[in-house]
């Protein structure tokens, strides 16, 4: 029997009206929208209205990715959602979405790893596809990074948005086309780097942990540059060497969103030209689990995919986690 891959059939997206500019963030903190500009290659982002939550964002994007291709949601199998910023600790956004959405056949969870937790979703899915066992594996990548990041943070609250997308997970009916290869990691040792410090069982909330700003993001900036630079580069290249594609054999790089700098850095590792590298950093800056997913769906709604295409995907978070995904892509363009 020939192995069953698991292809994207759909992509789908949600991104909050509200827009604020680094314009707008100059009236907020100490910086300039030349400086952001100049480190980031960041111009705007997304913000999420107060109280709406996660689930909000996740459902309407899971609704879009179905409605595209008319899938009902009594027919998804599974629905994973990538996420630090759930609507609540338990129960998880995947309960709540598939609720919202009416996808009554369907279970799911949450699966947390940082700005890697679409691409750990995107190997989990693959494997219950290949497994047989499911036929529509639901993925989103959803992230409200707005309500964890300390506003008055110039370090931090310049970098991040709030947005949502996501990709249903199917057999392909070509054995040519979808998932071919995967590549994961995680180093605790990175954990001191990037992390939130108080709100779960080692240091639950206090007045104490509010009042010193402990649930917010925190990032050691250049620690955090240096090995996602380094480990997002090394697992592309190492996933074009192992698959044998060539810099000219590439169609499409999808990195993780964080930093243009950080892009860069990875395509010129992979000797790739800027017109194959997916950038959407400067208009919605690091939504973390939605990055990729975003990055897929304004890829295909621009024409730059087409099926048979060769398209590498990484991403790199906290933990550390990162890793890649080499497939091929298995929808008609638009």
């Amino acid at each position: 029997m020939s192995m069953i891959r698991a292809a994207i059939t759909s992509v789908g997206k949600f991104l909050p009206e509200r827009v604020l500019t680094n314009k707008d963030l100059e009236n907020i903190v100490d910086t300039s929208d030349e400086w952001i500009v100049q480190r980031t290659g960041i111009r705007s982002r997304h913000v999420l209205e107060a109280g709406a939550g996660n689930s909000y964002m996740a459902r309407f994007a899971a609704e879009d990715c179905l409605n595209r291709i008319n899938v009902a949601p009594s027919e998804i199998d599974t629905i994973i959602v990538g996420t630090v910023t759930p609507d609540t600790m338990f129960p998880s956004t995947a309960c709540l979405v598939q609720n919202l959405i009416g996808a009554d056949n369907a279970w799911g969870f949450d699966l947390s790893a940082g700005c890697s937790g679409f691409l750990f979703g995107l190997i989990t899915g693959a494997q219950f596809i290949e497994s047989g066992r499911f036929k529509k594996v639901l993925l989103i990548g959803s992230d409200v990074m707005t309500s964890i990041i300390n506003p008055e943070d110039r370090s931090t609250c310049v970098l991040f948005g709030d947005g949502a997308a996501a990709v249903l997970l199917e057999p392909s009916v070509d054995s040519e086309l979808g998932v071919i290869d995967v590549i994961s990691h995680i180093d605790g040792a990175g954990a001191p780097y990037l992390n939130m410090k108080a709100g779960g069982s080692k240091k639950p909330a206090t007045i104490e942990t509010v009042k010193n700003k402990e649930h917010f993001v925190y990032q050691d900036g250049k620690t955090v540059f240096k090995y996602a630079v380094k480990n997002m580069a090394d697992v592309a290249v190492m996933m074009m060497k192992r698959n044998n594609i060539r810099s000219d054999d590439l169609d499409l790089f999808v990195p993780h969103q964080a930093n243009l700098r950080i892009i860069e850095a990875c395509a010129k590792r992979m000797h790739i030209d800027s017109d194959k590298v997916a950038i959407n950093v400067d208009k919605y800056a690091n939504t973390t689990s939605g990055t990729l997913p975003l990055a897929l769906c304004d890829a295909q709604e621009q024409g730059r995919l087409k099926k048979g295409d060769r398209v590498i995907i990484a991403a790199f978070g906290a933990g550390f986690a990162w890793g890649s995904v080499y497939l091929r892509w298995a929808m008609d363009g638009h």
